[in-house]
C-alpha cells in the first residue's frame, strides 16, 4: 500500500486515543476521513468540529459513498471491534485493504525518522514532552499521542512530514511493526499478560524492540530497564542524569547532567518523580537529536502536561480534585507518591475504576497494596473494555485485599453524592475505563 495513492481513510473504532490522532492526520494531509464508533464521547466530539464525519450506529447506508472505493480507500481497524460488525464484514468481503493502526503508523514512520516511545508506563507523557520539545524547536514534526496534550487541546502535535514522534505499543506486539530511529523504553513491568503469557516473555518482545534501532547510541532507557542502552535517571551511573532537585510552589527545579555539560535551574510542572524520569528521556532524546538546550529547557518549563495525566480539574486553596489515567499498580504507587509530596497533610479520597477482568485477576494483590497507601478508598465495577468477566474477579474481591481506613465499593450513580458527603479536601478520579467520561461529571458536583 502507497499511502499517497490513498484519497480516503475510514476508521473503524475512531474514537480511541490513537485511532483519533491518525485520523487527525490524514485529515491534515487532505485525505477524506470518516468512521464509526459505538458511542459519541469528548475526542469524538473534537473530531467531528474538526470536519471528520462520524456515525455511531453499525449501518452500512451510513457510510459515504467516498469511502466504498476499493482502489482508493484505506479502511483501519481497531481490535476492540467485534468480528460481526457488519461495516467490517463489508470491507473484508469486498476486497478492501484493511489495516491495524499499528500497521498504519509503520507506514507512516518508515518513510520519516522516527522517534519511539515505548514502556509498560510512562509512554504517553514522555511521548507528549518529546513531541512538544521538538515542535517548540521548530523540527518538521508530527507526533502522535496516546492522550490530549494540554498544551495544544489535541492528540496531535504538529503538521511535519519528516519527523515523527510515536507511542510504541506493547499490546499485540504492536511496537515490533515500527522502524525507529531513536527510541527509549521507559520500564519493563508485567502488563498484558493474556497477550504475552508470562513476563518473560513480554521482556523478549522489548528486546527486539531496542534491536529495531540500529545505532545503540540512541537507544534510551531508564534505570528499571534491564536492557542494554543509554541509562537515563537519578543514579551516579547515569549518562543523563537529574541532580540537586528542590520544590518551590508546586515546580520542580534541578540540574540535568549530560555527557557534554550541566544544564542548571531546569523547571518542570508536573508531580512525581516519575514525571522527571520522563522529562529527562524526552531531553536525552532531543538533545542527541541536536536540539539548542536552552530551547529544551524552555520546552520543559513550558509543558503543560496531559489530560488524565494528574490533570488538575479544580485547584482551590480549600478543595482540590484530580483526574489521573493510572490502571497499573505501579502507575497508582507513582501518583501515590506526587498526592502525598505535595498534599501529605490534606483528606484524600482516591477513587479507582479497574481496567481489564484479566489485569485486575493477574495484579490483585498488587492492586490492593497501592489502594492501601490512601487512608480512603472507593472502587467502581471492573470496566470489561473486550473481556468478558472472569469467576471470582470483581471490585468487592479487590476490596478485600485492601487494607485502608475507610474502603467501600460503589455504583457510579452513587459516586458524587457520596464524594460530596465525605468532607474531602482532594478527590483523586485514577482509571483506564469509562471513569474518563465522567470526570466533567464529577468536577460540576463538586464545584
Amino acid at each position: 500500500m502507497e499511502l499517497n495513492k490513498i484519497k480516503s481513510v475510514f476508521f473503524i473504532g475512531i474514537g480511541g486515543i490513537g485511532m483519533s490522532a491518525l485520523a487527525r492526520y490524514f485529515k491534515f494531509l487532505g485525505k477524506n476521513v470518516g468512521g464509526y464508533d459505538k458511542t459519541p464521547t469528548q475526542l469524538t466530539d473534537e473530531l467531528v468540529e474538526a470536519g471528520i464525519d462520524i456515525h455511531f450506529e453499525d449501518n452500512l447506508d451510513l457510510v459515504d459513498a467516498v469511502y466504498k472505493d476499493k482502489e482508493t480507500t484505506l479502511v483501519v481497524v481497531t481490535p476492540a471491534i467485534p468480528k460481526s460488525h457488519s461495516e467490517w464484514n463489508y470491507y473484508i468481503n469486498e476486497g478492501f485493504d484493511i489495516r491495524k493502526r499499528s500497521e498504519v503508523l509503520g507506514l507512516i514512520t518508515k518513510d520519516t525518522y522516527c522517534f519511539a516511545v515505548a514502556g509498560t508506563h510512562g509512554k504517553t507523557t514522555t511521548t507528549s514532552i518529546l513531541g512538544h520539545l521538538l515542535f517548540q524547536a521548530k523540527v518538521d514534526v508530527t507526533a502522535f499521542v496516546g492522550g490530549v496534550v494540554e498544551n495544544y487541546q489535541t492528540n496531535l502535535i504538529g503538521s511535519g512530514t519528516t519527523v515523527t514522534v510515536v507511542e510504541a505499543d506493547e499490546f499485540d506486539r504492536s511496537f515490533l511493526r515500527l522502524y525507529p530511529d531513536t527510541a527509549c523504553i521507559t520500564s519493563t513491568e508485567a502488563d498484558h499478560l493474556d497477550i504475552f503469557g508470562t513476563a518473560e516473555e513480554m521482556l523478549v518482545a522489548f528486546n527486539d524492540f531496542a534491536n529495531k534501532v540500529e545505532d545503540k547510541t540512541k537507544f534510551f532507557k531508564t534505570e528499571c530497564v534491564d536492557l542494554d542502552g543509554i541509562k537515563v535517571g537519578f543514579g551516579e551511573d547515569c549518562s543523563y542524569k537529574i541532580e540537586n532537585i528542590r520544590i518551590d510552589n508546586g515546580w520542580y527545579i534541578f540540574d540535568i547532567i549530560t555527557p557534554k555539560e550541566r544544564i542548571v535551574n531546569v523547571r518542570f510542572g508536573l508531580p512525581g518523580r516519575h514525571n522527571l524520569s520522563n522529562a529527562l528521556v524526552a531531553f536525552a532524546m532531543a538533545y542527541t537529536y541536536g536540539v539548542d538546550p536552552k530551547v529544551l529547557v524552555e520546552g520543559l518549563e513550558s509543558f503543560q502536561g496531559v489530560r488524565r495525566r494528574f490533570s488538575y480539574k479544580i485547584r482551590r486553596d480549600n478543595f482540590i480534585y484530580i483526574d489521573d489515567y493510572a490502571h497499573h499498580p505501579t502507575e497508582i504507587l507513582a501518583v501515590s507518591q506526587a498526592v502525598h509530596e505535595l498534599y501529605g497533610d490534606k483528606k484524600v479520597v482516591a477513587v479507582f475504576q479497574p481496567h481489564l477482568y484479566s489485569r485486575t485477576k493477574d495484579f490483585m494483590n498488587e492492586f490492593a497494596s497501592a489502594l492501601s497507601t490512601f487512608e480512603h478508598v472507593v472502587l467502581l465495577d471492573i470496566y470489561p473494555a473486550r473481556e468478558l468477566p472472569i469467576e471470582g474477579v470483581t471490585s468487592t474481591a479487590l476490596l478485600e485485599g485492601v487494607t485502608s481506613k475507610v474502603k467501600v465499593v460503589l455504583q457510579k450513580e452513587e459516586l458524587v453524592p457520596y464524594l460530596r458527603a465525605s468532607n474531602a479536601e482532594l478527590v483523586l478520579t485514577i482509571g483506564a475505563g469509562d471513569l474518563g467520561e465522567m470526570v466533567e461529571d464529577i468536577k460540576k458536583g463538586l464545584e
